[in-house]
């Protein structure tokens, strides 16, 4: 029996300001994540960007890393401020040709592009002028959109517009944690996501009306819910648990309801690295306790499966849209080994028991054609610091050199197999 298409996809996932580096040049100009890293005790231990694995001159290491694991796509992002430095329509060429080198080596190496519009670094240009407060960000960014489609027409045909803005905004301009690190209320945060919505559907028709080739998705994040018991009761009560955040189109801290579609989208994506156990009880649906002592990733995150099954046959029960895994995986303590390699035992082991559940939504019914591990390379985790490695590969942040990981060979038999070796 099959237990994936035999198109299915499988890749790997990165984020520009996670990994680029060459933060002052090719034109490149400032992003909010620069001002936010750089502002004392935002993030641990004083990390920044600025170098971050050096991607902007290490990129054929990670093309050869996706060659070596055998993958089909890579999930990478644009920078918007190396495009508009200004924030505004002054294009930046050398920007661009960072891109193109990047694109054509992927093209190049049999691997399909998938490039994310907007990965959480606005241009400070535009911050400055109120960042997703302001309508001019949806207008420039709509002009990138479109410039960025018509320069990679008929070499990027794969696009996600954002992601999880539930973070950008609910993180970023809610509760500080994140770029631009503002405490905004109700209000104001209404608009932001007035702005995210109508930048998002000016995007997709950008993209479609560029090349009628291109299929555009949005990459959600959220609450997942699986049913504790295989009740028809308790599957009700984590389908409802998984949408009870959408009260509203401006909830956004812990929602992966996705009620801000446009309704053009080709797909949809889906960042899912844990959920939780939901149960039908006297009052309705209730959350089950996560067991005392469970497994945990070196994050803190729970271990939970269940919610790579559930969490796609929902959405796509819901929104009658193909479902792509634009992220999942987990951070360990990963280390250089005495024999110079690295031993992740607890990354295989995670990975497999979710591509299983993954396989079993497959097996259901739900329309799911891909899946992008995060991260290809340790990086740059956002608040986090330089302390969190999610990557199959690792990276020596003082010389950029990467190793593949043991989790990353494992990886590359899973997908030469198409999941056939998960069972």
């Amino acid at each position: 029996m099959t237990r994936f298409p035999q198109d299915f996809l499988w890749g790997a996932a990165s984020a520009s300001y996670q990994i680029e580096g060459g933060a002052k040049e090719g034109g490149r100009g400032e992003s909010i994540w620069d001002v936010f890293s750089h502002t004392p005790g935002k993030v641990k231990n004083g990390g920044t960007g600025d170098v971050a694995c050096d991607s902007y001159h290490r990129w054929r290491d990670d093309i050869r890393l996706l060659k070596e694991m055998e993958l089909g796509a890579y999930r990478f992002s644009i920078a918007w401020p190396r495009i508009a430095p200004s924030g505004d329509t002054s294009w930046n060429p050398k920007g661009f040709d960072y891109y193109d080198r990047l694109v054509d080596g992927l093209l190049e190496a049999g691997i399909q592009p998938w490039a994310t519009l907007y990965h959480w670094d606005l241009p400070q240009a535009l911050q400055s002028r109120g960042g997703w407060q302001n309508a001019e960000t949806v207008r420039t960014y709509a002009a990138y959109a479109e410039k960025t489609a018509r320069h990679f027409k008929g070499r990027v045909t794969h696009w996600f517009t954002f992601n999880e803005p539930q973070c950008f905004i609910g993180l970023g301009y809610g509760g500080g944690g994140h770029a631009p690190g503002l405490l905004l209320d109700g209000q104001s945060l209404e608009t932001c996501w007035d702005n995210f919505r109508l930048a998002h559907a000016l995007a997709v028709d950008a993209l479609h009306r560029v090349d009628g080739a291109n299929l555009v998705g949005l990459a959600s994040t959220g609450d997942v819910y699986y049913p504790a018991t295989d009740s028809p009761e308790d599957v009700e009560a984590a389908r409802q648990l998984t949408f009870s955040a959408a009260r509203g189109p401006y909830s956004f801290s812990h929602t992966l309801a996705l009620d801000y579609l446009c309704g053009g989208e080709d797909f949809i994506g889906l960042n899912i690295y844990h959920g939780g156990a939901a149960r039908m009880g006297e009052r309705g649906p209730e959350a089950v306790p996560y067991p005392v002592g469970g497994p945990r990733t070196a994050i803190g995150w729970t271990v939970t499966p269940e919610s790579l099954e559930w969490g796609p046959r929902f959405v796509a029960e819901r929104y009658h849209r193909p479902i792509y895994i634009s992220e999942n995986g987990l951070s360990c303590r990963d280390k250089l080994f005495l024999d110079g390699q690295v031993h992740d035992p607890q990354r295989i082991d995670f990975l497999a028991r979710y591509l299983q559940a993954l396989s079993r939504a497959i097996q259901s019914g739900t329309d799911v054609r891909g899946y992008f591990q995060w991260s290809l390379i340790d990086n740059f985790e956002w608040a986090e610091g330089y302390d969190q490695r999610f990557g199959l590969a690792y990276v020596d942040y003082a010389t950029g050199e990467r190793t593949l990981k043991d989790s990353g060979r494992w990886y590359a038999c899973i997908a030469g197999s198409n999941g056939t070796n998960l069972f």
